[in-house]
Parts: structure tokens; C-alpha cells; sequence
């Protein structure tokens, strides 16, 4: 109407009738400055849970966790299938609306400001759900995960446990790796930094050493609270959804080897530290230099050797060379593997097993023995250890359908002293062979084979018979005449 002074054109204009234009035009006020204020009862329709609203109020009181679905069939089941199933969306935002406006307080949660160079954080992040496998064989594993809370740059190890070996080991090795160290790092309540039997607020002694030798400052969340340490929880969450997507682009989540799986994983972490080199070299100018050395991230154990050639360590059992029986022994314990010491030499280094009550006897060291009281193997209380492969077992259970039990555990035992010669792949695969062939396990015959060279590019050349053509059929070409030679070159063309 201010443009066009007249009631029709601007009725028009604003898309409704010429009696709407002139009752908006002398009212003088927006529609929504007449439309009434609905009141909180205001409703379309009767609330039906109306009569057990105390009721419902009373249960979430005492449980803010619980479901409007639990609640409606609670509801069913003490009132006779007073509610039919269409009526739970009508619960589900009368609950709702009485969180919102009635409900207990909720925990406010404050965004920090982060200082370049001040603090890192620190954590344990298991990966099962992601379907690695090694060799088709599903690797379970934790990545011990490292942030700067700054810049964001991250980087993490694999282990088994989460142990305080497995904690030093990766927590050196990121730093090492960023080449500086920062003011501060923070992790949740572990049981490898801190005393959570005994004195959930102090530190073992072994973190707080860890600490000092980088001169760094100590901090924990408290219990139940992973929002504190929230900026590693994050990164968890990115860093596994990035590391599904890459092993979705690979087309494979099966690698030939761990070294081949960190490497894949070095390389992620190069590709998401990208794009925080700017921050990450803001940062730096605020980290302190790192220490000369590393900390030795073990725990040393010592053990006497027992009379069966093995010693028990972290409530696993290990084999060790029969002539160490007797001796003390010093074990350095450190996240995936152990290095055995005599004196200050070291003789031997194990694979650490993961849990307890577990085992690992190497056949090598205590075959002669077996051999000298072949007796000892039917009943060997870790006679599953001494079959090292599939087809050493399939072997030793065709022996014993072939022979007599004795002589079945004589024969097997040899096989293991020909893998202790000849290598465990070697024997292994020429029983494959023999189990391929006849099924037949023959002593004397794999030795014959093994002492063969064995030539993995060497190609069997079969042997080809080629028939001496006969020279006279090639006479009768010139027992034709000429013209007709000719004629025939002709038809052919």
C-alpha cells in the first residue's frame, strides 16, 4: 500500500483477496503479532498418559537412563494393555517435554582453550571391530594412541595389552618421533600409570619415572570421566573411521605381515598429520628438547629355570635351552616380546603371550631329550606346543593309524629333530607333499628329500617328444605339374 497506494494492486501483489488486504491494511499489525500465545496445557487433543504421569516421573527420577519403550510396556504390563502400540511416539515427547522443562539438571560440559606446546594426551583404543587380519588370521590388537591437543598431531603404536610396557614403549616412541617434548601429558585411569587398588590418586612408580626422565608433569582424569580426556577420545573416533575408509580403498583388510600392517598405519598417520603443519609448526616453537636416550620400557623379572626346561613368567609359561636348567635367569619383559638374560649375556628372545595360564614350548629345545625318553610325549602336559603347523599334526595322527603308538611317537619325533635341522618350513613343506601324494609318511624318504637343494625360482622342465617329420611328403608337391600348382596357389588365395 506504501508503494502502490491502491488496495486492489497490493492485495494482488501480495497474493490474497481484496477483503484480506483491507482487514490487514486497517488492522494495522502483523499476523503474528495478534496470533494468541499458546499456554504449556495447550493441547489438540487429551494427553491419554495423564493419569500416570506421577507415576512415570517417580521411575525416571530414580533412572534417567531408561527408555520410553521400557516404560510404556511397564505401563502395559501394571494397567492390562492400556495402550495400544501407536500411542508410544505420544510418551516418547511427553517425556520429552518433561526432561526439558521439569527434569533433573544435566552436566554442562566447557570448551577448553588449549596453549601450543602445553599438554599431550594418552590412550588405549581397541581396534577388533575393524577386521584386521594377518595371513587370514583375525589379529587382535590395541593402538596405543598419542595426541598434542594444540595442533592435533597424532600418531600411535600397535600392542596387546594395555600394560605399562606397552604405555612407555608407545609414549617414548611418539615423542621420539615429534622430536620434542611437551609441557604436560594427560591419560585416563590406567592401571599401568596409576595406583588404582591401593591409592587411585597417586602414580606407580614406574610412570612417575617415566615422567622424569622427559621432565614432563603428570595429569589424570577422574574416574568414569573420558569427556576430560576428550580430545584423545575424539581422535579415536576419527582415527578409526579414517583408518576403515583407507582399508576399504585397499579392497583388503588382510596384510602378509604385522610389518606390512604398520607400515599401512604409519602412513595414515602421515596423511592425517597433513593438514596440521601449520598449527603443529606454531607448536614446536614451544617444546622442550628431548632427552639423549630412551628409557628402557621393560619390567625385569628373574626366575630359576625349572627341571622341564621352562620358566614361568607373568603367569605364562615359556621354554628356554635345557642347558640354562637350574640357572637363574633375568627376563626383560617389554610390550610384545621378552629378552632372556644370563649374566649380562643375552641367549634368547620370546614372543610375549597375552593373558594367563598360557604357553609356549619351543620343540628346539627340548627335542633331544624327547628323543632320549620318547615315553614322556603321549602324556607331555604341553604336548599341544610340539605340533608347530597344521600338517605336523595331520602327520602324527597318520602315524599313529599306520603304526603302533610307539613307534608313531618315535617317527614324529624325528620329524621334529630333521625341522630343527633343516628348518621348521622346509619339513613342513615336503610333508605337505607326501600328504598330497599317498598320504604315506615315510622317515627315510623326507630325509632323502630335504637333503635335496631346494631352488624356490627353479622351474620343472618337462621333458618334450617331438616327431621327425617324413621328407617324402614333401616330394609329391613337385610330382604336380606346374599349371596346376599355379591353379591351386590361385584357389587357396
Amino acid at each position: 500500500m506504501s508503494q502502490t497506494q491502491n488496495l486492489k494492486k497490493a492485495s494482488d501483489k501480495a497474493g490474497m483477496t481484496e477483503k484480506t488486504g483491507r482487514k490487514w491494511v486497517n488492522e494495522e499489525r502483523m499476523p503474528s503479532e495478534i496470533q494468541a500465545e499458546r499456554s504449556r496445557n495447550w493441547r489438540t487433543r487429551e494427553n491419554p498418559f495423564e493419569q500416570n504421569m506421577d507415576t512415570i516421573k517417580g521411575i525416571l527420577c530414580k533412572n534417567q537412563g531408561l527408555e520410553a519403550k521400557t516404560i510404556f510396556d511397564h505401563l502395559n504390563r501394571e494397567n492390562g494393555n492400556l495402550y495400544s502400540e501407536g500411542q508410544l511416539r505420544t510418551l516418547q515427547r511427553r517425556i520429552q517435554e518433561w526432561k526439558a522443562t521439569e527434569g533433573p539438571a544435566k552436566e554442562v560440559f566447557f570448551s577448553q582453550v588449549h596453549y601450543p606446546g602445553e599438554l599431550c594426551a594418552s590412550d588405549f583404543t581397541h581396534m577388533k571391530e575393524l577386521g584386521v587380519s594377518i595371513q587370514n588370521q583375525l589379529f587382535p590388537h590395541l593402538i596405543y594412541h598419542f595426541v598434542l591437543t594444540y595442533s592435533n598431531w597424532e600418531t600411535g603404536t600397535i600392542c596387546y595389552s594395555e600394560s605399562f610396557e606397552a604405555l612407555s614403549a608407545g609414549f617414548q616412541a611418539a615423542l621420539f618421533e615429534l622430536g620434542s617434548v611437551p609441557s604436560k601429558h594427560r591419560t585416563d585411569r590406567l592401571s599401568a600409570a596409576v595406583h588404582k587398588e591401593c591409592n587411585p590418586e597417586v602414580f606407580t612408580e614406574r610412570y612417575k619415572a617415566l615422567l622424569a626422565h622427559f621432565k614432563l608433569e603428570g595429569q589424570r582424569i577422574r574416574a568414569g570421566k573420558g569427556n576430560e580426556n576428550g580430545d584423545v577420545e575424539q581422535s579415536h573416533y576419527r582415527f578409526k573411521k579414517a583408518l576403515d575408509q583407507q582399508l576399504m580403498l585397499r579392497g583388503s583388510r588382510d596384510f602378509d605381515s604385522i610389518e606390512e600392517y604398520e607400515a599401512f598405519l604409519r602412513k595414515l598417520f602421515k596423511q592425517l598429520n597433513t593438514c596440521r603443519q601449520a598449527k603443529l609448526m606454531e607448536e614446536m616453537k614451544y617444546l622442550k628438547a628431548l632427552p639423549s636416550s630412551k628409557l628402557d620400557a621393560c619390567k625385569k623379572i628373574r626366575c630359576k629355570v625349572h627341571k622341564g626346561s621352562v620358566v614361568h613368567i607373568l603367569n605364562n609359561t615359556y621354554s628356554v635351552n635345557n642347558r640354562l636348567i637350574g640357572s637363574v635367569i633375568e627376563a626383560k619383559v617389554y610390550h610384545s616380546h621378552i629378552d632372556i638374560y644370563y649374566g649380562a649375556h643375552r641367549v634368547d628372545t620370546l614372543p610375549r603371550l597375552q593373558g594367563r595360564g598360557r604357553s609356549r614350548i619351543d620343540y628346539a629345545h627340548i627335542i633331544d631329550s624327547l628323543i632320549r625318553k620318547p615315553g614322556a610325549f603321549e602324556n607331555y602336559v604341553y604336548q599341544s606346543d610340539l605340533f608347530p603347523g597344521t600338517a605336523f599334526r595331520i602327520a602324527y595322527d597318520k602315524l599313529k593309524t599306520r603304526y603302533s603308538s610307539r613307534k608313531a611317537v618315535r617317527d614324529y619325533l624325528q620329524i621334529l629333530k630333521l625341522a630343527t635341522e633343516y628348518g621348521e618350513s622346509a619339513v613342513e613343506r615336503q610333508l605337505s607333499h607326501m600328504l598330497k601324494a599317498d598320504g604315506n609318511i615315510e622317515i627315510e624318504s623326507l630325509k632323502k628329500a630335504l637333503k635335496m637343494p631346494h631352488d624356490p625360482h627353479r622351474k620343472v622342465v618337462e621333458s618334450v617328444h617331438v616327431d621327425i617329420p617324413n621328407l617324402s611328403h614333401y616330394d609329391c608337391l613337385f610330382s604336380f605339374p606346374a599349371e596346376h600348382n599355379l591353379q591351386k596357389k590361385h584357389s587357396h588365395a
